[in-house]
């Protein structure tokens, strides 16, 4: 049998309580704009502390449950490997590049003056030559993925970002002074991903030790996963507070933007899917293969543009509006994943 991640009620109701966040958070931020200003502030590279702490909820219920055994097994699966990679640095990059100019220079051009274009454009860019690096292993854990193939496609992203992000940006944007976030990407996933998982591996051993397999698959792991969904829906108010102003500041140029990441993270998304389903990949595999492509790593993008751009620039303004779309929208895909699971072949038992 597969191990339960079931939340019953609480699950069933989960896109009714991220609206609910949504708004939460987009009212802080109006009615209480120096909090959430001063919350805002509380970064260090670009990385930010109080969603580090949310996301270290949302991960350690997860860590906690995976056995390093299906991590070692999944490095010698070479085809999602393969796959995540060819999708996430031969395809991603440059079907975002497409439809960034489709949209701002054709679509919308007769709302647009040339430089707020080329702009918005550039963000989005940035955007998607930065594959996601710890919120897919959330995506992954709720779609009941294969958290092994997760947990090592994450740590290949992380490499491969280091050596081709800068490279692959530079030609898509026509700038060669890219200089690589080094801080950001070595912060992000230390915090993100290494302190959640070192506490889970480290946890997961003493516990098992103590209270034995059967207390800890019945009693202990069940509960972390109201731990993980309530982190992230406090991470949702936490976002929209921060950041949500914009969309009741400039919501015509917000649709704007959102259209063409919101049709790249679909496209994206069905080409790994149904690529996972023709080399006949099982579906714990096909899922977070295709949400990692789907996602972004959104503070290596912000940290970039901010940098080449400025703060105010609408480069900054598109890789924040891709803050604000990724958790909504993959919280759908999740629910996609799990109501096309029946289209693949079920992983053998072992």
């Amino acid at each position: 049998m597969g191990e339960k991640r079931t939340l019953g009620t609480f699950e069933k109701y989960l896109t009714l309580w991220v609206l609910i966040c949504i708004l939460i958070g987009i009212s802080f931020g109006r009615l209480f704009p120096a909090v959430a200003e001063v919350l805002n502030s509380l970064q260090y590279f670009q990385v930010s502390l109080p969603i580090a702490i949310c996301l270290f909820f949302m991960i350690y219920p997860i860590m906690v449950q995976i056995d390093f055994k299906k991590v070692i097994e999944a490095g010698k699966t070479p085809k999602p490997i393969i796959l995540t990679l060819v999708v996430n640095w031969l395809i991603k990059p440059f079907t975002m590049a497409f439809f960034a100019w489709l949209f701002m220079s054709i679509i919308f051009s007769s709302y647009l003056d040339s430089e707020s274009a080329l702009s918005y454009i550039a963000g989005m860019i940035l955007l998607g030559v930065a594959p996601c690096t710890a919120m897919v292993l959330v995506w992954s854990y709720l779609s009941k993925g294969n958290m092994g193939h997760t947990l090592v496609m994450v740590a290949i992203n992380s490499l491969f970002m280091l050596f081709l992000y800068a490279p692959l940006a530079g030609i898509l944007l026509d700038v060669t002074n890219i200089i690589v976030p080094w801080e950001t990407i070595g912060l992000s996933v230390g915090i993100y991903v290494g302190i959640p998982l070192v506490a889970g591996h480290i946890s997961r051993i003493q516990i098992l030790k103590r209270k034995g397999k059967e207390w800890f698959e019945q009693s202990f792991a069940p509960s972390l996963h109201y731990i993980a969904i309530i982190a992230l829906l406090f991470t949702l108010i936490l976002l929209f507070s921060l950041q949500g102003n914009i969309i009741l500041e400039q919501p015509l140029i917000i649709v704007m933007i959102f259209i063409p990441l919101f049709i790249q993270n679909q496209v994206i998304f069905w080409l790994t899917y149904g690529s996972a389903k023709l080399i006949g990949l099982h579906y714990e595999d096909a899922a977070p293969s295709a949400q990692i492509g789907a996602s972004n790593h959104f503070e290596v993008a912000i940290a970039v543009a901010i940098t080449l751009f400025g703060l105010s620039s609408g480069a900054a303004l598109a890789t924040v509006v891709g803050v604000l779309m990724e958790v909504p929208v993959m919280l759908l895909l999740v629910k996609v994943s799990l109501r096309t699971r029946h289209w693949f072949h079920e992983k053998e038992a072992a």
